[in-house]
């Protein structure tokens, strides 16, 4: 394939989104990262990419470069997704309040300083309704003081895009689902291209769906992405007894809602007298389904992966396989750490969604944006943004002294509206930006 250009890349972890920029022809001139058995994942499998093993808040953006060997505003593309777990629903979503939460401003950082034509940031789903600070569920609702606006929904996406827009590059998101590009797992990710000199980007069109149509593929499932997988010795950890007693009763493609409802208060604990229970609670995977999104923990009754027929966690290579990994990509650390840096990692057909985007954009797709401008064409995901309440209260079982639904309504009108202003400074592409 001929070359589209050169990417820098951040936050690297275990090379998925940077596999799927090589697959649309970018090459790999440079990462960092600060986990050190992501550091020996890249070492062992891309040796000649040169590599700073240590935290991005403690290399400059020139010595980067001079890793790298190249000069200012001669890279084509940064990519990378800062630590997503303050932003993850499956975290306790401190978001921006959250350390992690602020290393998309390094990413920023070596953006502005190193000038790539473009750059790629991606990050979770959660990110879009985040709040810059977390009020605790139990501190929201009638009697509780109003929610400011940062503690609302949508207020860390607002403070993200107003970063990126000052860094004067044009911007094009869109949320996309690695099922819809053929990864047999449904895995929603937002993908952020920035352009330098204003170049139109366009996200390909899927190739797949759940129920197809003009000419798309039906979603690949489990069973297809492993059929040909050799793994004789699978490596996984092992369920202790009281999780193969409950898994043992839970059929293919169920999860704790399957069992019997008397069991339900000592299967799910704590969670039981909350919310009771999400779908990845003592979950069993289906044959004939793409999986759930992978998590760093398949063996956790709260993030189960649980294999379609057998008593263990899906292993090792099926995780590798899932995310789309060349099945020769070795993985460093323990089986724990390896689940993690897959788990952790961008389906590499999402990461070729990103390259074809810019690659396409290199080839002078017709328009030109302006600068610190953002787009967005997905018209359902606008739509999306601008519904739905500023916040979320805790059932009305959970409050302390459950107040009438006209007190509550009350309450919640006051809540600040982040949304609106999102959909103020977000719209799609118009003729008169061409």
């Amino acid at each position: 394939m001929r070359t589209s250009g050169t990417a820098l890349s951040l936050f690297t972890g275990a090379m998925g989104l940077d596999l799927g920029l090589e697959a649309a022809g970018f090459r790999v001139i440079g990462a960092v990262d600060s986990n050190p058995r992501a550091a020996k994942t890249v070492a062992r499998n891309r040796p000649d990419v040169p590599f700073f093993d240590g935290r991005i808040e403690d290399v400059s953006t020139e010595e980067l470069l001079e890793l790298a060997g190249v000069d200012v505003g001669a890279v084509t593309v940064v990519s990378g997704g800062p630590s997503c777990q303050s932003f993850s629903t499956a975290g306790q979503r401190r978001s921006l309040g959250d350390p992690r939460g602020t290393l998309f401003r390094e990413f920023v950082r070596v953006v502005t300083e190193a000038k790539p034509r473009f750059f790629v940031m991606e990050n979770v789903r959660g990110i879009l309704s985040a709040a810059i600070r977390h009020r605790p569920l139990a501190e929201r609702g009638p009697g509780k003081p109003t929610l400011k606006p940062d503690e609302c929904y949508g207020s860390a996406f607002l403070s993200i895009l107003g970063e990126l827009q000052a860094t004067g590059y044009s911007l094009f998101f869109d949320l996309l689902n690695a099922a819809d590009y053929g990864a047999p797992q449904r895995r929603e990710r937002l993908l952020i291209v920035g352009s330098r000199d204003g170049e139109r980007v366009v996200f390909p069109k899927p190739t797949h769906a759940r129920e197809p149509a003009d000419g798309l593929s039906r979603w690949v499932t489990l069973r297809q992405a492993l059929a040909d997988l050799d793994d004789p010795a699978p490596a996984f950890t092992q369920l202790p007894p009281s999780k193969r007693k409950v898994m043992a009763l839970v059929p293919e493609g169920g999860n704790w809602r399957d069992l019997p409802p008397k069991r339900h208060p000592e299967i799910l604990g704590r969670a039981f007298q909350s919310w009771g229970g999400r779908t990845g609670f003592y979950r069993r995977l289906s044959w004939d389904e793409p999986t759930p999104a992978l998590t760093t923990r398949p063996d956790s009754k709260a993030t189960m992966l649980c294999h379609p027929t057998e008593l263990r966690p899906l292993s090792i290579r099926e995780y590798a396989r899932i995310q789309q990994f060349p099945d020769d990509w070795m993985f460093e650390g323990s089986v724990a750490q390896q689940y993690e840096q897959i788990g952790n990692a961008v389906p590499v057909g999402l990461g070729w969604v990103a390259g074809e985007a810019i690659r396409l954009a290199i080839r002078h797709i017709p328009g030109r944006a302006a600068p610190g401008r953002v787009y967005c064409d997905n018209a359902d995901l606008l739509r999306r943004l601008g519904q739905g309440a500023g916040t979320v209260l805790n059932p009305r079982r959970m409050r302390e002294g459950a107040t009438d639904t006209k007190t509550t309504r009350t309450w919640m009108a006051g809540v600040h509206e982040n949304r609106s202003r999102i959909l103020e400074i977000v719209g799609p592409w118009v003729a008169s930006t061409s």
